[in-house]
Order: C-alpha cells, then sequence, then structure tokens
C-alpha cells in the first residue's frame, strides 16, 4: 500500500479522494464551508500558494491549515493556533469489528450530528460534513449520544473524526466501540486507518493508543482568515 503524504493530509486529500469536493486551483483547495472548515496549499512556504488560498476565503470566516513557516501575504492572517497529533493504526487486525448496536447516520441526521459535535469541538462539523463519507452512531431511548466517521479520505488511507460522545454517557466504552466499527469498515474497502487529535486531548489520545494507534508526528492547525 501507497503512503500519502500525512505532513499535508488536506491537501492531498483535496487532490486525489475528496478533489470532487475541492474549490481551487493548483496551488491552493478547500473544502465547502458547509462541508469542513478546512484547506489546503501545494507550498506552505510559497507566497503563490498562500495568496491563491487567502483568495478562496470569505470575509468573516476562519478556515485552518496544517503545516509550518507560512509564506506571509498581504491580507491573510493567521488567528488561532491549534497543536495536535497525526496518529495511524498500527495494531492488531482485529481491532477492528463491527457493532449491531451502531446506526448509519446521514443527511437525515446531520441536525443531531451538529449538536453533538457541539458540545465537544463547536464549529468543526456542519450541515454538510455527512458527504465526507460514512458516520455511525449510538443511541439511547433514542438520542444520539456518540458518533464518528470519516472525514479526509486519501489513497489506502481514511481518517477517523468526529469522535465524541456526550458528557452525559462518557466513560461506557462508547467511542472505542465506534472507533472500531468506523475500522472495520475501512478495512472492508481496502484502506487503512488515521487520526488527529488535538495535543491537550490526553484522555482521546489514551484511548487512540490502547486501540492500537500509534503517533505518526505532531502537527500544527492553524486558522487563517482575512485580515
Amino acid at each position: 500500500m501507497s503512503h500519502p503524504d500525512f505532513t499535508n493530509p488536506f491537501w492531498s486529500g483535496l487532490v486525489t479522494a475528496n478533489a470532487s469536493l475541492a474549490i481551487g486551483g493548483d496551488l491552493a483547495r478547500r473544502y465547502p464551508a458547509e462541508v469542513i472548515p478546512f484547506g489546503g496549499v501545494a507550498n506552505v512556504r510559497d507566497p503563490a500558494c498562500m495568496a491563491a488560498f487567502r483568495d478562496l476565503l470569505h470575509p468573516g470566516e476562519k478556515v485552518y491549515l496544517t503545516g509550518d513557516d507560512l509564506a506571509a501575504v498581504d491580507g491573510l492572517v493567521e488567528s488561532v493556533l491549534l497543536p495536535g497529533v497525526q496518529m495511524h493504526f498500527a495494531g492488531d487486525s482485529s481491532v477492528a469489528a463491527f457493532s449491531d448496536q451502531v446506526v448509519l447516520l446521514g443527511e437525515a441526521e446531520a441536525h443531531e450530528m451538529v449538536a453533538l459535535t457541539d458540545v465537544a469541538f463547536p464549529g468543526y462539523f456542519r450541515s454538510a460534513t455527512w458527504k465526507l463519507g460514512q458516520y455511525y452512531g449510538l443511541r439511547v431511548e433514542g438520542e444520539l449520544i456518540a458518533m464518528a466517521g470519516v472525514r479526509v479520505s486519501l489513497p489506502g488511507w481514511r481518517e477517523i473524526s468526529a469522535v465524541c460522545t456526550h458528557p452525559q454517557h462518557t466513560g461506557k466504552g462508547y467511542a472505542a466501540t465506534l472507533i472500531r466499527h468506523v475500522m472495520a469498515e475501512h478495512r472492508n474497502a481496502g484502506a487503512e486507518s488515521y487520526l488527529h487529535a488535538a495535543a491537550a486531548n490526553h484522555r482521546a489520545i489514551a484511548i487512540y493508543e490502547r486501540l492500537g494507534f500509534t503517533h505518526t508526528r505532531d502537527i500544527n492547525f492553524r486558522g487563517m482568515q482575512l485580515a
């Protein structure tokens, strides 16, 4: 299996498996605002690429890039820095396991998914994020209380994302059940699993490590907006 450019994941996704959703061209691309607030450029150190990215932004919005030593261009500013970690699965394949408790989520459940993820990480999951791939959830008495799914797809790899559990239902293994189910879907499709987490989210990182994910690299998410 070929290994994608994990150092520039959003750009890699936007020029390969997620190209049908991409807005932009050869230097810079982004996902539609209603999908996810992320984008990428061919080379963050190239002023032409950063200027092309700037031209894709709308007034007042914040779109995230990954990378370091970004070229400075007029009219574009970095408003937030979120240190993160990138991890890929390197454990036993038996960890991937389907669960009959899990339900498939889609457009009809978009409002529930947004409401749930807004409790954990407001603003990152949008009304059309479900278009990126399959999302799965767990319900208790009809209420969606936990979910996980796919964000950025790369050749041979799929990102596990939007892993969250409502605060009233944590500590019950729901996140692990969903991650294992999503991993099983990835395996069925001939893909391996990777993910990102906030560097400060030690609880989530510990769960991922117990499941067999290992540290790939530190990665910075930079919120960019028009000056």
